[in-house]
């Protein structure tokens, strides 16, 4: 039986991707990757609907529990501030617009996680992404999903063969209401829960606020000049 890990983020489409593998005879390992402090108090979750929250991580064992898979925690807080959060706040402070998304799949989803599916001996990572994966020419091709409105593979433009190789995204040939029907029908109890699509380690403050408490010193005020020299006004960093 071939071992899959499946990303639970404690949402309907990662959880009806863990059952559907399942249903195909995989043995399926639930991991719901902590990537982020809690406490709002230490710059962590301001919103329990948050990717990895508290609350999400109970709904992802709950539902493994009723698919009847195990699931476990993996604490990768450290690899996510490095590689995801402090670019995010370097680029800011570079000017730049930066995605964070796109850095987390490629550096966490399919980098951190798929070295623990190594280590539990799975072969494929299967997530909840609208997305498709096919093999043509020799090479594997990343496509957009069924459900254009929710396609997710711009945020997956970065992996690599290897990576899109292993990769198994079950619910992208579905749209979403869809998926919120199969996971009715199976009985999971995330069916029904709303969709958040903001960035999930930023909190109510939104980004501004988030890189307020991040880089104090990029909000330093300072003139506005125009290529003359000439005062214009004044910026808040």
């Amino acid at each position: 039986m071939t071992r899959t890990v499946v990303g639970m983020s404690g949402g309907v489409d990662s959880s009806l991707a863990a059952a559907l593998l399942r249903e195909q005879g995989r043995d399926v390992v639930g991991v719901t990757m902590k990537l982020w402090p809690c406490a709002d108090q230490d710059g962590g979750f301001a919103r329990e609907d948050a990717c990895c929250s508290p609350t999400e991580t109970i709904d992802a064992r709950a539902v493994a529990i009723g698919v009847g898979v195990p699931h476990y925690v993996v604490d990768l807080e450290d690899r996510f501030r490095g590689d995801v959060v402090d670019e995010f706040v370097a680029g800011y402070v570079r000017g730049e617009t930066p995605n964070p998304c796109v850095r987390c799949n490629e550096k966490i989803k399919f980098g951190a996680l798929w070295e623990y599916a190594e280590a539990v001996g799975a072969a494929t990572v299967g997530t909840g992404h609208y997305a498709r994966v096919e093999r043509a020419l020799d090479r594997w091709l990343l496509r957009v999903a069924a459900d254009r409105a929710k396609d997710q593979s711009y945020f997956l433009f970065s992996l690599t063969q290897e990576q899109l190789s292993r990769a198994l995204f079950p619910v992208g040939g579905m749209d979403k209401q869809t998926v919120r029907d199969e996971a009715r029908r199976r009985g999971l109890v995330t069916a029904d829960k709303h969709e958040s699509q903001d960035i999930c380690f930023v909190g109510k403050g939104g980004v501004r606020e988030f890189l307020r408490r991040a880089a104090p010193a990029a909000f330093a005020p300072g003139p506005i000049v125009d290529r003359a020299g000439a005062a214009l006004g004044e910026h808040q960093g």
